[in-house]
């Protein structure tokens, strides 16, 4: 018999399993209305608080909250006894994942892209694609985790455990890499994205479970709540996908290169912690998202360290974008690499 920290998902739905396809849907649609209607794009790009887009954080919170709604704290305790998921996760975001990520950039920008991308841009780019390694995700990881079923429970200890330690990490780290001596950390974006994306929404789901007292309750309630967090994904691409819609068309040449080693990155970063969590026999429900948490990002803070280190419309800025462009279509592969695993891993559910 096996622990269960806290129930997990049913099985996808048929919305859920054509997600792939809703998702480039909303991709072209973004494209095309940020074309078309730009005054409206331009509306929602202001609605913006220490960087954070408060429409695109709407969306994310209504996708995190039926995760939150599954996270019983008299499971806590359970994470203690199932340490190797957070051990894993841990020494890929903090001890792998910056430095890979660095070196990454540094081979494509500086030798293999050289003859297409002058100096001073690959050193913009190089410094964006830093910002993204140092900074693994805050938000979109309860969305990955509960689309592979993952455990709500051990999912939000892991997220606070990195969020904790970037707190202390992220400016030491790319003062490190970048040779800078003085990172200004937006800390209001960092607490604000915190409050918005983790807490905000655990206290919500909290009440919520009290207010339906039986785990019956709780499992219908989430059922048919699911599908709006789904929605909330597709409408938030197409948000992304419509305000970045003219650089997409403007550099299309840039943002493929940019794209390379962030797709290297992405699946080689899944790859590691994945395929440790499965030699060290963490049950499915938490070597997912322990893998998914290494491999997407925190680009909201990503974007806002480029802006106030290198300008808003810095080759740097561009690359954290293209970090946000590449990420949905990535992760979305990699759910469905993990659910096409699950019975491979002990106590499979």
């Amino acid at each position: 018999m096996h622990e269960t920290l806290a129930p997990t998902q049913g099985p996808m739905g048929r919305f859920e399993r054509l997600l792939t396809l809703w998702v480039a849907l909303a991709m072209v649609g973004g494209i095309i209305l940020g074309l078309l209607a730009p005054g409206l794009m331009q509306a929602i790009a202001a609605a913006e608080v220490a960087s954070i887009n408060l429409v695109v954080a709407v969306l994310i919170w209504a996708m995190v909250y039926p995760m939150m709604v599954g996270v019983d704290f008299g499971a806590v305790a359970g994470v203690a006894r199932q340490p190797k998921g957070l051990l894993v996760t841990l020494a890929v975001n903090w001890l792998v994942k910056p430095f890979t990520m660095a070196l990454l950039a540094v081979l494509f920008f500086e030798h293999v892209f050289a003859p297409w991308i002058a100096p001073e841009d690959a050193t913009q780019y190089v410094a964006g694609l830093i910002l993204l390694g140092a900074a693994p995700c805050t938000a979109m990881v309860f969305v990955w985790s509960q689309l592979t079923r993952g455990d709500a429970t051990y999912t939000l200890v892991q997220v606070s455990v990195n969020d904790l330690i970037m707190v202390f990490a992220f400016a030491p780290i790319v003062a490190f890499l970048l040779g800078v001596t003085e990172i200004a950390v937006p800390w209001s974006t960092l607490v604000l994205a915190t409050v918005l994306y983790v807490l905000l929404p655990l206290l919500a789901g909290l009440a919520t479970r009290r207010m339906l007292g039986s785990q019956e309750a709780i499992d219908a309630f989430t059922a048919k709540i699911k599908p709006l967090s789904m929605a909330g994904l597709i409408a938030t691409v197409a948000i992304l996908f419509g305000l970045q819609g003219e650089v997409i068309l403007a550099k299309p040449l840039v943002i493929a290169l940019i794209a390379v080693p962030i797709l290297i990155q992405s699946y080689g970063i899944f790859a590691l912690a994945y395929g440790a969590a499965y030699l060290l026999k963490v049950p499915h429900r938490i070597a997912a998202p322990c893998a998914m948490i290494g491999t997407s990002n925190f680009f909201e803070l990503a974007v806002a360290v480029a802006i106030s280190l290198f300008g808003l419309n810095s080759g740097a800025a561009l690359a954290t974008v293209v970090g946000v462009l590449v990420e949905v279509p990535v992760m979305l592969s990699l759910v469905a690499f993990a659910n096409r695993t699950r019975a491979r891993f002990p106590n499979a559910q």
